[in-house]
């Protein structure tokens, strides 16, 4: 991997993978001078720019140096990136209030958080005719006290997203009454998509083979933890009205359906022809279509093949058979664990 790819997938890791390639690249000119953008952006948000990008180069120098046994610790006994989000970070976001009004996007790791980010994107621009993304992070868990002052600045509706496991997130979103959709996939393919992210990425361990990084993902030890905690954490909240669970086998297999609930549970008032359009503008080959274009030169990282049962390429016979246990153990009969349909895209 190159160092400017490296940096590109910590850019992306930090701000969003449809902007990262924008902000490395394009805010410079020939003579290494900060530019207007379309939007003819203020001095002083080039000025924040310039000093975004130096962090990020601080943060790549800083991964790089790290032996692989630094670069995961353990926070309220869940392991997280420590290059990307700082025990800091994680005391700082305790005390960040939710609105009301705020929609809070969460999935495990590689359950599909971007395409659930850039469909709700849409419709909130649809509402409320906003013409352009937001530029925020989607990653609360990144912000930092510097970025969380300036979200509690944003105006509303504020659209954020975390990996964190539900203990960790803010307890003001659960009081607050804010919307919070959670993505999850069946574990299968989020094992294989996670491997497959995880290799030559410098802020996490670095992945020695298949064998080793399927063991670690049944023992939860990869970044975020293990992927049935969460499961069973968020198997007890779903009975408020609050929280609302997708998965990325049923939106592949009804996308507009699926737009159509989440705009019902988020009380948006969209029209059929608005539905229609943003489901068309989301599915996997629109998105891999255009992500040159959104996401530049990570774009084969994270639309790699979109498809359900990957996992089968992948999977021996043996893990297979151990990951049906440990499903059976934890899953099988719980809501959550129907929702998913296991026998279908696991069996």
């Amino acid at each position: 991997m190159t160092s400017r790819v490296a940096l590109l997938l910590v850019a992306a890791v930090c701000i969003g993978f449809a902007a990262a390639e924008k902000e490395v690249d394009s805010c410079k000119d020939s003579e290494n001078k900060w530019v207007k953008d379309d939007q003819s952006c203020s001095k002083d948000a080039a000025t924040s720019k310039s000093r975004f990008v130096d962090q990020l180069q601080s943060k790549m120098q800083r991964a790089q140096a790290l032996r692989d046994e630094d670069k995961l610790y353990r926070y309220k006994g869940v392991l997280y990136p420590a290059v990307m989000c700082p025990e800091e970070h994680l005391r700082a976001l305790e005390h960040l209030q939710a609105r009301h009004n705020d929609i809070l996007l969460v999935a495990y790791p590689k359950c599909g958080f971007n395409w659930i980010f850039g469909v709700v994107e849409k419709m909130v621009a649809a509402t409320t005719g906003a013409d352009t993304p937001s530029k925020m992070p989607p990653l609360m868990e990144f912000f930092g006290p510097e970025l969380l002052k300036v979200v509690g600045q944003s105006p509303s509706p504020r659209v954020l997203g975390t990996h964190l496991h539900p203990d960790n997130i803010p307890p003001s979103f659960y009081t607050s009454k804010a919307k919070i959709l959670v993505m999850f996939r069946n574990p299968k393919d989020t094992l294989v998509s996670m491997y497959h992210f995880s290799k030559n990425n410098p802020v996490v361990p670095s992945v020695k083979s298949w064998e080793s990084f399927y063991g670690q993902f049944m023992t939860g030890d990869v970044p975020w933890g293990s992927y049935f905690e969460h499961a069973l954490a968020w198997e007890q909240r779903l009975s408020s009205p609050n929280v609302m669970v997708v998965t990325y086998e049923e939106l592949q297999q009804d996308l507009e359906r699926g737009v159509r609930e989440m705009s019902q549970f988020f009380g948006f008032r969209l029209t059929e022809d608005q539905l229609k359009n943003i489901s068309e503008q989301s599915t996997f080959s629109a998105m891999k279509d255009n992500s040159m274009e959104t996401h530049g030169n990570v774009a084969h990282v994270i639309f790699r093949k979109g498809e359900v049962g990957d996992w089968r390429s992948h999977f021996t016979a043996e893990q297979s058979t151990e990951m049906d246990r440990v499903f059976n153990k934890h899953l099988t009969g719980t809501r959550l664990g129907d929702q998913l349909n296991y026998q279908l895209h696991c069996q």
